[in-house]
Formats: structure tokens, sequence, C-alpha cells
């Protein structure tokens, strides 16, 4: 296991969140919230130290399908369930599942560009 890039963590958290803010500004919730961005990146960034730099250097696609899996797996169907539980619009659903979506391949982006140093 390679160590974790903590650096990279932070600036992962803060360009997703800007992500996030410039989406879904309207959401509601204070842009506090935003700052709870920090989870998933330090998630990430253990998930991308367990894999290794060796191997995250032949495979970096890997930086993408570890941060855009976690998206599509784990944060946009409880996103879903949440928005049907509520009787939110399906449009809303979908905007919010792109910003999502975007929001977490930024992270993954952020790790893979800062692998290079």
């Amino acid at each position: 296991m390679g160590s974790i890039n903590w650096l990279a963590v932070v600036v992962a958290a803060l360009l997703s969140a800007a992500v996030l803010w410039a989406l879904m500004r309207k959401a509601g919730g204070g842009s506090w919230i935003y700052a709870l961005q920090i989870v998933p990146a330090a998630m990430l960034g253990h998930a991308l130290a367990r894999i290794g730099p060796d191997k995250l250097a032949m495979k970096p696609q890997l930086y993408f399908m570890q941060s855009g899996g976690l998206a599509l797996a784990i944060v946009i169907p409880a996103l879903w369930l949440s928005h049907a539980r509520h009787d939110l619009p399906r449009r809303e659903t979908i905007k919010e599942s792109i910003a999502f979506l975007l929001a977490y391949l930024t992270m993954g982006a952020v790790f893979w560009a800062m692998s290079f140093r």
C-alpha cells in the first residue's frame, strides 16, 4: 500500500465542492455543506493508496474507475432513493446525479494530475 496523498485529498475536496456548488447552488443547506466533500475525497485517497502507485502508473484509468464508480454505485443510487422518497421531480434528480458524477470524476482527475510529482 502506498501512502495517502493528503494534499490531493484537500484539493480534490475543494474542487469537487466547487463543481457541486456551481451546478447545485440552489439546492439549499448552506455553503458549509460542500465542506463534507472532504469525506469522500479521503476515502478515495485511501482506496487509491491501497491500489498503489505502481499499479496506478500502469493503469491510470483506475483513478476514474474508482472515483466514477463511487458516484455510480453508491452516491447516485442513494440520491435517487432519497429523491423518490420525497417525491422530487425527476429532472432535478437527473441534474443532481450528473453534478455528483462530475464532482467525483473531478476528484479522480485531481488525484491523477497530482500523481505526477
